[in-house]
């Protein structure tokens, strides 16, 4: 016999080790792990990564468009003409229609059309003092050659580039250098409302 038939009334352990009435410690509860070791997924962590995938790339548009209007506002005055294109023409250009932009030129723009009667390169830059006499030598001509008041650069011409040319309330000067076909006529106008930093406008022809 053994020590459990001696003692009366004495229990017995279960076998599978469940107490009687309720699960072991530490054993599965309801809302707890999931089978396998897994954890239930937290609904706020996926709504964060939503939130980021979202607002991530907007963010970086809103600065892009920032920086591209900070850039734009450098070259509005330069390319805000209809037409104008910023920047320097090419060799090619300066050379075919005789206008060497001298070095270290702001705002500068232009603009070529072309026709089987007539083609024209569109100049426009800011430059120094030393700048415009460069200019103007290479072209074999000079300063106090300028005509004080004088704007050649046609009407019809302006409009097509949407230059100001010849407004009231400003200091104007220009000339035309005439050369023998094909070499190229340039009509310049410079306003001298900043002496100092003259800005010159060029429309020069070739008629092949």
């Amino acid at each position: 016999m053994t020590a459990a038939d001696q003692r009366p009334g004495a229990a017995m352990p279960p076998a599978d080790g469940m107490r009687p009435g309720g699960p072991t410690p530490g054993g599965p509860t309801s809302g707890g792990p999931m089978p396998g070791g897994g954890r239930p997924p937290r609904r706020w962590l996926k709504a964060v990564v939503v939130f980021l995938l979202i607002t991530i790339p907007a963010g970086y548009l809103v600065i892009s468009a920032l920086q591209s209007r900070n850039g734009g506002e450098d070259k509005a005055e330069a390319a805000s003409a209809k037409g104008l294109s910023a920047g320097y023409p090419t060799r090619v250009q300066r050379r075919i229609y005789d206008v060497p932009v001298p070095p270290y030129s702001k705002k500068v723009a232009f603009y070529e059309t072309n026709s089987w009667k007539v083609s024209s390169l569109y100049v426009q830059f800011v430059t120094s003092r030393d700048g415009l006499d460069s200019f103007l030598t290479k072209l074999g001509t000079r300063r106090s050659a300028l005509d004080k008041g004088e704007v050649p650069i046609t009407k019809a011409q302006a409009q097509r580039v949407g230059w100001q040319v010849g407004a009231p309330g400003h200091d104007w000067a220009g000339m035309v250098i005439k050369q023998q076909d094909p070499q190229p006529k340039l009509r310049i106008t410079v306003k001298f409302d900043n002496p100092a930093h003259p800005k010159v406008y060029v429309v020069s022809t070739v008629t092949p």
